[in-house]
């Protein structure tokens, strides 16, 4: 679960956007809407196959808000795959801070 969180922080970095990920990036959804295995930096859950989680990196800027998009994915073999339909093509972030 830690690498799902490193692929998200890593994306957000490159982006520019490496300060404004204050949050873990998801966690399991079954029998609870919050539950088992949880993505995030110190987690030491392992993925695995029939596992549903959500993929929701969130971005936030101190004294401005932030937004978060959330997908449920399957993990499958060797991958996974996303129950999510929402599109994703509408531009919602400003450009990243300067300084």
């Amino acid at each position: 679960a830690t690498e799902v969180d490193a692929a998200c922080r890593s994306l957000a970095v490159d982006a520019g956007y490496g300060d404004w990920f204050l949050h873990s990036t998801g966690h399991g959804v079954g029998l609870r809407i919050h539950e088992d295995p949880f993505e995030s930096q110190v987690s030491t859950q392992t993925l695995v196959a029939g596992d549903v989680v959500t993929v929701e990196p969130g971005l936030y800027r101190v004294g401005f808000g932030g937004f978060r998009i959330e997908d449920l994915v399957e993990v499958e073999r060797g991958g996974c795959r996303v129950l999510t339909q929402s599109p994703k093509d509408t531009p919602c972030l400003p450009s990243p801070p300067t300084t």
